[in-house]
């Protein structure tokens, strides 16, 4: 069974297919993100249409997972406490994603990040961040 027909099977994936680009590449350990070839702009949440022309000429690309912290709450579980996050990062999108790696209080808006990838339990490697050095 190839990685595609894996990741087809996790229901998420296989209820969204045009983020199979993402998933294929997150696989990888590569963060990519779609940009529009019409407009020119990039987005997140995959999607299969540009939201800012609804064109549906896209392209995955490499993203060079540097990001700013640009806002963040800790969730105060008493089991696994967390910081969830709005990442800012170069190519412009905002992404809610896990800060993680890092004491709860070490975390402050407009801190540089770095992109990686941790497994989710459907099997999946989601991206989170870690702060940069």
């Amino acid at each position: 069974m190839s990685e595609d027909e894996i990741l087809l099977q996790d229901e998420y994936v296989s209820a969204f297919p045009e983020t199979l680009p993402f998933w294929r590449a997150a696989a990888a350990g590569v963060f990519v993100v779609p940009r529009c070839k019409d407009c020119g702009k990039t987005h997140w949440h995959p999607r299969a249409h540009c939201p800012f022309c609804r064109s549906a000429d896209l392209a995955w690309e490499p993203a060079s997972g540097r990001g700013t912290v640009h806002s963040f709450t800790i969730v105060r579980r008493p089991d696994a406490p967390y910081i969830l996050a709005y990442v800012k990062i170069e190519e412009g999108p905002i992404l809610m994603t896990n800060i993680v790696d890092c004491a709860l209080d070490a975390v402050r808006i407009g801190m540089p990040v770095l992109a990686g990838f941790r497994a989710t339990p459907e099997g999946r490697r989601a991206p989170v961040f870690r702060l940069a050095d």
